[in-house]
């Protein structure tokens, strides 16, 4: 409704709508994270988890609320009717830009239980948004290269056992488990360095999906597979704001939960990764395929 506004005073004011909205929902978000740490109990966390869900997904509503107002966005959406708010998803998709996290709550919420990310370490200390993500219970992860941990052995499995106490809460409540399988933002640079056989996408990690099935396999009745294509080019946070995206294709489609519980019981997380990195790899050939068809018939 607002599109006509200069760029740059569109802008500013999607930001101050979004932090109004982040400002009156993280305050109530918190308070009920505080009593569920003060009481400790699965009875309170049965009743307030599903109250701090329904909180998540009106901040969610509060930011498709001003999208709406700010953008005239053209959106695709394929695939997500037969999706249930009662069932656990796995959910995996590529990754451009800080954009894609909106797309996705903007796209997925209130059709599937709320995403919890996968979330580097540092992110915890972001203004008012960690204490956020902390309260939401999203997993934050160390990430540590391999050299780093054959010279700090002591440091190897803690992410796996932060990935497994998390999956072990969201087994009480349908939850949706995001993963980002690059583990960064694709760039042609990162393609470079990476030397990518993909035209579109970083190579995938299979780390991060391989300790979800380890943690809560049996509780996944699907894997959600999404693909985000920018066909005017990926946009970084700022230009979105301003309206600059005119449009976003967003594919799912349900998988089969992998069978890798096979594994069960085996304490080797790189015999997981093992098995988990032919599905993922062919999994992101497809997607990458998607991609190129996609931008195709733009």
């Amino acid at each position: 409704m607002l599109h006509f506004l200069p760029a740059p005073l569109l802008g500013v004011l999607a930001s101050g709508l979004m932090l109004l909205n982040i400002l009156f929902w993280v305050p109530i978000l918190l308070m009920f994270s505080i009593i569920k740490l003060l009481l400790p109990f699965k009875s309170v966390r049965l009743l307030i988890d599903p109250l701090l869900l329904r909180i998540a997904e009106a901040w969610i509503a509060g930011n498709s609320g001003w999208m709406r107002l700010t953008q005239e966005l053209n959106w695709e959406v394929t695939g997500i009717d037969t999706l249930r708010r009662q069932q656990w998803y796995l959910v995996v998709c590529n990754h451009q830009s800080w954009v894609d996290i909106l797309v996705l709550q903007h796209v997925l919420n209130r059709r599937i239980p709320l995403l919890k990310f996968f979330l580097k370490k540092e992110l915890i200390w972001v203004p008012i948004m960690g204490l956020a993500w902390w309260a939401l219970e999203f997993p934050f992860m160390r990430r540590r290269s391999e050299a780093y941990l054959q010279k700090h052995p002591q440091e190897r499995g803690k992410d796996a056992a932060t990935t497994r106490a998390a999956c072990e809460k969201y087994a009480l409540v349908p939850t949706s488990v995001m993963n980002f399988l690059e583990g960064t933002r694709c760039t042609p640079a990162k393609q470079k360095r990476q030397q990518s056989p993909y035209r579109h996408l970083l190579k995938p990690k299979a780390g991060g999906v391989s300790l979800a099935l380890d943690a809560m396999g049996e509780k996944f009745g699907a894997v959600l597979d999404i693909t985000i294509v920018y066909p005017q080019g990926t946009p970084d946070f700022w230009h979105f704001l301003q309206g600059q995206v005119p449009k976003v294709v967003v594919h799912t489609r349900l998988l089969d939960v992998p069978q890798v519980q096979l594994l069960t019981g085996q304490s080797s997380e790189q015999a997981w990764r093992d098995l988990c990195q032919p599905w993922v790899n062919q999994l992101w050939a497809e997607k990458d395929a998607l991609i190129t068809n996609t931008l195709k018939r733009q």
